[in-house]
């Protein structure tokens, strides 16, 4: 196919994809603990009809040990052509509070070009990119296609790891597409180099058997929810630099968004100060970050006058490429420890680790995309990283360390993935689908 009859096929394609990607958002495949698991498997019968509607000859839904199944596809190469795996994962993060959304979070609208629902970027526009591009070829595939969707990458995503581990041949390619991140802005083509890992826990301060009456017993019974404040606190300075020994600043070899940029991205308030110091990118992508994630306190509404026996918080941590993150949590959780008051005890539980990965940018198949990407955008991609993690990377680039890793996808900045009122661009949604296309067509003459 030529790069137009590429560019026509997409774009005839996609009131279909569009119609698929609303349908597959109707669906709250949330792959939490707690949540209805059976519209997790809706979503995976879903994934498999989509990958069948392109004309791939093998799909199958494949069980993973203690999670939800993935779902693989694959077609053979024509001689001489390499082979190209595709990923995407189908489930989403929760809707969070109901309240903050526009419109409801698994009733996707359609708004100014712009699909709003849980996943429409995060990651169900990543699948629905790997369907639309497919499309475009008809069942005559010009490279070798793999394709794998994972059902529980947003909640302990290294089970799939696991199972990628012991089955290597399976998902063996020479190039790999992870559409699961996204461009600065829409319309602005880039291509994510370095992600950062993660190590994400579970801290608990106890002080008392019970809670008690805080006008009998305030004043002199410790109070955990004071004592987990104090502890969390300690994390960062005044300026918002952490203050954990063991945790240097780290340097990224690109550019990054101007403050300006940032804080109207962000949201970020009229008066209010950006956290830390140096450059931004080295703090969103090369350095590591600590938030809270989570509380478990009395609420507001529901609150006692008494002194709490018992406070919890999700503690994540952002771990630059390179960078240990068991190592990183352990640097972490000793400082929660000594900064401790009063004797307190401190547990930590429910830990959760990945890595990160950065990525060599000067091979074959990264020229094929940046040619790719300069014909669907109209100007060449640059390279940027992402603070987020995804897991399977760094497995994918342990396994395979010939294979050229190549992460971009349809999501931007403003899409407001993990939060309220997440939206994907349509337009976006196009190119990227035309960009992957155009890349399989233009890799397979190399």
């Amino acid at each position: 196919m030529t790069p137009e009859e590429i560019e026509y096929a997409v774009s005839a394609g996609m009131p279909r994809a569009v119609e698929d990607l609303t349908r597959l958002v109707a669906i709250p495949s949330v792959a939490f603990p707690g949540h209805p698991e059976e519209a997790v498997h809706a979503a995976a019968a879903m994934t498999e009809e989509l990958l069948r509607s392109t004309g791939l000859p093998h799909v199958q839904r494949i069980p993973v040990e203690g999670s939800f199944p993935a779902v693989y596809a694959e077609a053979p190469a024509p001689p001489g052509a390499p082979t190209v795996l595709l990923y995407a994962h189908y489930d989403v993060q929760p809707a969070g509070d109901e309240s903050l959304w526009r419109t409801p979070a698994f009733s996707p609208t359609l708004i100014d070009g712009r699909l709003y629902g849980r996943g429409a970027a995060d990651d169900k526009s990543g699948l629905i990119s790997h369907v639309l591009a497919l499309r475009a070829f008809q069942g005559r595939f010009p490279v070798g296609v793999k394709v794998i969707i994972e059902g529980q990458e947003e909640y302990a995503g290294e089970r799939l790891e696991r199972f990628v581990e012991r089955n290597p041949e399976l998902v063996r390619a020479d190039a790999i597409i992870v559409a699961d991140t996204g461009n600065p802005a829409v319309g602005d083509p880039a291509v994510t180099t370095s992600l950062r890992g993660l190590a994400a826990f579970t801290v608990e301060v106890r002080t008392l058997k019970e809670a008690l009456h805080s006008g009998s017993f305030g004043g002199a019974a410790p109070d955990a929810l004071a004592a987990l404040i104090r502890v969390l606190a300690s994390l960062h300075d005044d300026n918002g630099d952490i203050r954990v020994p063991g945790l240097p600043r780290g340097v990224f070899l690109g550019t990054g968004p101007s403050e300006e940029e940032f804080r109207a991205t962000a949201g970020v308030v009229d008066g209010v100060a950006l956290s830390g110091s140096g450059p931004l990118a080295d703090r969103l992508w090369a350095s590591y970050a600590i938030t809270v994630t989570g509380l478990d306190v009395p609420t507001v509404r529901g609150a006692v006058n008494a002194v709490q026996a018992v406070a919890r918080a999700r503690v994540t941590v952002r771990v630059p490429p390179g960078s240990d993150p068991s190592a990183a949590a352990a640097d972490v959780v000793g400082h929660l420890r000594r900064a401790a008051p009063w004797g307190v005890q401190v547990q930590v539980t429910d830990q959760v680790l990945g890595s990160g990965y950065l990525a060599d940018t000067g091979g074959r198949a990264r020229s094929a995309l940046n040619r790719a990407m300069k014909r669907a955008y109209g100007r060449s991609p640059r390279d940027i990283g992402s603070g987020g993690s995804i897991p399977l990377v760094a497995t994918f680039a342990k396994l395979f360390p010939a294979a050229e890793i190549l992460l971009f996808g349809a999501e931007d900045e403003e899409a407001a993935i993990h939060a309220p009122n997440e939206r994907v661009d349509l337009q976006e949604l196009c190119r990227t689908a035309v960009t992957e296309a155009l890349f399989l067509a233009d890799y397979a003459e190399l």
